[in-house]
């Protein structure tokens, strides 16, 4: 039975068939009566003493707005982080392998991001930058020697969707043009500007948004119309055939084709404003592109008037493993940057980092925002560069992001249920499906049922993609080649006993 897929928020796709359920697995041993040993951790969380789970629960339902919902069927209360790990209300330990949605780069209450902010508390919390305050400069130096060319001039907001509605604004001001080209499957943010630029339905409210935007085709070699086994820069393929020849990408001309449509039919002629990209997909599931499609791209735009903006907002800061910032794997050179999430290691804080020239087209009017670059911030994000370099912690998150892929790609080739495992660093995608060969994804229930069971052994695992059907492994980087085995070997045992939940219910 063929499943069908349903363009709305949510989707609904049918069980498959008997003959399907068979095939789910390749080699599976079915151990899922053994609980994988959570690793060691020497840390004694501090005793809950707030309100009762059950009070929590009412004053959510009451008093705060939802929209997104809580994980989990029974959410947990979380009250204490150390490093890679999370503690509930109850004591228990959860390996973070989200990092709070990709968010904390250096470890829960890293000590001495910690100590940076406390210290900066005692002193002054608040100027606002309409006068100078040594943290804010101290860090926009040290943040701006991080990028290569002339992306030297920072301005640091509170969140990525400040930051990509300030590029947004740089780049059409500079460029004295309208028109926003984005990915299709891209996420920006959800405010009136950043919500256009977003390109995926389940996140668009039936509002107006901002004139002159255009969604391009997604280069996803794994879903998309072309690419195969030598398309992407990871360390794992899919098992799609391709014909491509390396260092020659097939399918990077094809994708290109198609964006150069836009321009040929949807654009006035030399009127881009930008074209804003991730360098790998974040919530739309961990999407990679071809290699060298960026770089034609980025002629492309900048030869119709435009400027090419980086949104580095889950990629920055290391996590790529191979480079410092995402864009760097793509061999191109962005004109502005947009940051956040990583750059305060869970302390809320954004940046625009962009030329003197571009930077200077601001000054055409007012523009403020009252708690960027605040000295408890700047202090914050100071200690995070400083604890990144000292500690290694893009290498690790090459080493251990590669051996983590490796070992996770042997569930793919154990499991017809696993469709492809993708990503660089510690930034990787594990997308599920009902099978291999047809990559329809796998359907909520089942993924939830999965989902699920990881939690319940001590796993937090995030959620992504257009259907939902993408698990989001983006821990802290100090996570370590143990927590990695740890989190194959519970993510083992939650497919095979789904796959016996499974076979059991279609024997039924």
């Amino acid at each position: 039975m063929k499943a069908v897929r349903k363009f709305k928020t949510s989707v609904q796709i049918p069980l498959v068939s008997n003959s399907a359920f068979q095939a789910l697995t390749k080699t599976s041993r079915f151990l899922s009566q053994d609980v994988p040993q959570i690793p060691n951790c020497e840390y004694e969380p501090k005793k809950y003493t707030g309100p009762t789970y059950e009070q929590i629960k009412k004053i959510k339902d009451k008093h705060l707005i939802t929209p997104f919902g809580t994980a989990y069927k029974e959410p947990l209360l979380l009250h204490d982080g150390k490093m890679q790990w999370l503690f509930d209300h109850t004591g228990k330990r959860y390996l973070d392998v989200f990092g709070g949605i990709v968010t904390v780069s250096v470890g829960h209450c890293h000590p001495k991001v910690n100590e940076a902010a406390i210290e900066q508390m005692k002193s002054i919390w608040h100027t606002t930058n309409i006068y100078l305050q040594p943290r804010l400069h101290e860090y926009a130096e040290k943040l701006a020697s991080k990028f290569p060319g002339d992306l030297k001039v920072v301005y640091l907001v509170n969140s990525g969707t400040e930051a990509n509605d300030l590029a947004i604004l740089l780049a059409r001001l500079y460029t004295k043009n309208l028109h926003i080209i984005s990915l299709r499957n891209s996420y920006h943010g959800v405010s009136a500007i950043t919500m256009g630029v977003t390109a995926l339905s389940t996140w668009k409210h039936n509002i107006p948004v901002s004139p002159g935007l255009h969604h391009a085709m997604n280069p996803d070699v794994y879903n998309g119309l072309w690419g195969g086994l030598h398309c992407r820069d990871s360390p794992v393929q899919t098992t799609r055939h391709c014909d491509c020849k390396p260092p020659e990408c097939k399918a990077c001309g094809m994708y290109y084709d198609q964006l150069e449509e836009i321009f040929k039919y949807s654009l006035p002629t030399g009127k881009v404003a930008a074209f804003l990209v991730e360098s790998i997909q974040g919530v739309g599931g961990v999407v990679q592109f071809p290699k060298g499609y960026l770089k034609k791209v980025f002629e492309l735009v900048r030869l119709n008037g435009g400027v090419c903006i980086a949104d580095e907002v889950q990629t920055g800061f290391g996590r790529t493993g191979e480079h410092y910032w995402g864009f760097e794997m793509h061999g191109v050179m962005p004109d502005i940057v947009t940051m956040a999430k990583g750059i305060g290691n869970g302390y809320p804080m954004g940046a625009v980092v962009t030329t003197p020239a571009i930077a200077d087209s601001l000054k055409q009017a007012l523009f403020f925002n009252t708690f960027g670059g605040n000295p408890v911030a700047s202090a914050v994000g100071l200690a995070v560069l400083q604890v990144i370099e000292e500690e290694k912690m893009q290498e690790n998150a090459h080493m251990v992001g590669t051996y983590f892929l490796k070992k996770l790609s042997a569930l793919r080739d154990q499991f017809d249920c696993v469709g492809d495992v993708r990503g660089k660093g510690l930034m990787i995608g594990v997308e599920m499906v009902t099978d291999s060969e047809t990559r329809e994804p796998l359907p909520a229930k089942q993924f939830v049922d999965i989902w699920e069971e990881c939690k319940n052994m001590g796993v937090l695992l995030g959620r992504g993609g257009m259907f939902g059907n993408v698990f989001r492994l983006k821990p802290p980087m100090c996570f370590t080649k143990e927590d990695a085995d740890f989190t194959v070997n519970v993510l083992q045992a939650a497919i095979e006993k789904h796959i016996e939940k499974q076979n059991k219910t279609v024997k039924i």
